[in-house]
């Protein structure tokens, strides 16, 4: 069982920047898979972006360019660096971990609120 817990959300005016982190419970060394989600209200949960074990990375087209995902094994730590944000960013954002790199849904955290103003 992996506990998956994330913090750094809140409120940011557009074009701010906001760094969301998410703690396991393990170690991360060996899981394959570390992303994050978002749901905004209204609408279905989204991949925001994922990473693999070896580093390799993707992310959804509405946020290349603006976050970055990394993740620090030795601190079982994923981050998302969120820069440029939107008003249509606004959204609950959740840790997810999980065999598959590229869709990594075995495990979720309890997820944070993020909120951009325009």
């Amino acid at each position: 069982q992996v506990q998956l817990v994330e913090s750094g959300g809140g409120l940011v005016q557009a074009g701010g920047s906001l760094r969301l982190s998410c703690a396991a419970s393990i170690s991360i060394f060996n899981i394959n898979g570390m992303g994050w989600y978002r749901q905004a209200p209204g609408k279905q949960r989204e991949l925001v972006a994922v990473i693999s074990r070896g580093g390799s990375t993707k992310y959804a087209d509405s946020v290349k360019g603006r976050f970055t995902i990394s993740r620090v094994n030795a601190k079982n730590t994923v981050y998302l660096q969120m820069n440029s944000l939107k008003p249509e960013d606004t959204a609950v954002y959740y840790c997810t971990a999980g065999s598959s790199w590229s869709s990594p849904l075995d495990y979720w955290g309890q997820g944070t609120q993020v909120t951009v103003s325009s």
